[in-house]
């Protein structure tokens, strides 16, 4: 499959005195890097665990209720592909440091919060910050690591975008069992903050990137990034994903809060620990990637994601939250090896490139949001998981048909 080629990589100007990250990442990168995955999604799907309550507090209906998870994701994909333009011309860190501060403002503003539609607009801000961290980040992994380091380091990070998803949700849902849900915002706004300083202070400079400040070759390697197969590829398959990732564990959370469970914010949060077997699963497909190939493993893991969807009718709350383990794990193992077939494949305008797949993977997920809305509210959890084995189906067919594995070259003789 054809890379994209718009400028050639500058080397680092010192590249002997600088220590071989591509021969072994050290211990302190790979906590760093995970730690800006924590710090991206923190904030994201926080709500999730309070769903229930704020349908009550705010007097909202389900739709509504499920549009204000949307929204951040809404945003997230309108300022992608900007923030890549952004990120090729300005830099990789001082971006990243700036945005996870800029989450911590709206998250804060949610203590006034009175309606459905000013949480709405306050996480549609919220949104506005998260490209800073996932797609400038996504650039940096491609440009500063090669081989198996570098699918290495891409499944650390997204081990700690997950951990920052189950974060998010566990500390607001616990808290808001102590205190007010508004509050409860404000404790977490308040963890942003330090991100800011932390990552500040031990995520390395970038040492391979090299500027683009012509707005003429932004916009041709848009157009070049647009017509690449691969990227086409993995942006339906990222759309399915986030779609089928949103609407199951947004509606999932009225599902358990209602009978027979009757589950109260604690309870849904602690649902949500099936993420940490994400975090331990998602950097050992690393390893299976580099043997499988990304195809393959996308092909099994959007199967299993699909057989933990399918078995979240199961009558009781414990088969409930093991099928949940199961989709969530496959759901993770699919963005790793997705990831990892665009940095593959995509050699320049990687950080252009990571915003367009951002772009249709949260499109995805305000679609699953949007649409499993009226998907719950006609058919229940059984209309909902219907309506997300059918996307799955449309994913596993993307793969299959547009993903082939690289092409092996001949063996001279």
């Amino acid at each position: 499959m054809p890379a994209v080629c718009i400028a050639p990589m500058s080397a680092s100007p010192n590249p002997v005195a600088l220590p071989d990250w591509n021969d072994r990442p050290d211990p302190l990168l790979l906590l760093t890097m995970a730690l800006v995955g924590v710090f991206a999604f923190l904030q994201v799907y926080s709500v999730q665990s309070i769903l229930p309550e704020l349908q009550r507090d705010l007097n909202a209906t389900v739709v509504q209720i499920g549009s204000a998870v949307g929204a951040t994701v809404l945003a997230v994909a309108l300022v992608s592909p900007l923030m890549g333009m952004a990120s090729d011309a300005l830099g990789r860190k001082a971006m990243v440091v700036a945005s996870v501060c800029a989450l911590a403002l709206p998250t804060m503003a949610m203590i006034q919060v009175e309606s459905v539609h000013g949480l709405t607009v306050l996480r549609f801000l919220q949104g506005l910050a998260v490209p800073g961290v996932t797609v400038v980040t996504i650039a940096y992994i491609g440009e500063e690591f090669r081989g198996a380091a570098m699918a290495r380091v891409m499944a650390v990070y997204v081990a700690g975008n997950v951990l920052g998803g189950f974060l998010g949700r566990f500390v607001l849902g616990h808290l808001t069992e102590w205190m007010s849900w508004r509050a409860a915002f404000g404790v977490l706004g308040g963890l942003n903050l330090a991100g800011a300083v932390l990552v500040g202070r031990v995520l390395p400079a970038s040492r391979h990137f090299v500027p683009n400040l012509r707005l003429g070759g932004a916009l041709r390697t848009l157009g070049e990034l647009l017509r690449h197969p691969g990227l086409q590829a993995a942006c339906a398959l990222g759309l399915t994903v986030l779609f089928v990732q949103v609407g199951m564990f947004t509606y999932v959370n009225f599902h358990l809060a209602g009978a027979p469970y009757h589950f109260g914010p604690a309870a849904l949060a602690n649902v949500f620990a099936v993420y940490l077997i994400g975090v331990v699963v998602t950097p050992l497909a690393g390893r299976w990637i580099a043997r499988l190939g990304a195809r393959r493993t996308i092909l099994l893991s959007v199967g299993l994601s699909a057989l933990g969807v399918g078995l979240t009718l199961l009558p009781t709350a414990g088969g409930v939250v093991v099928a949940l383990a199961l989709a969530a794990c496959g759901t993770f193992i699919t963005q790793s090896a997705t990831l990892s077939f665009l940095a593959y494949r995509i050699t320049q305008g990687r950080s252009l490139a990571s915003g367009l797949y951002y772009t249709a993977y949260y499109l995805g997920g305000f679609g699953g949001a949007w649409v499993g809305g009226f998907a719950y509210a006609r058919g229940g959890w059984p209309g909902t998981v219907a309506l997300l084995l059918g996307v799955q189906a449309l994913g596993w067919a993307i793969a299959w048909r547009f993903m082939p594995p690289p092409r092996v070259p001949p063996v001279a003789g």
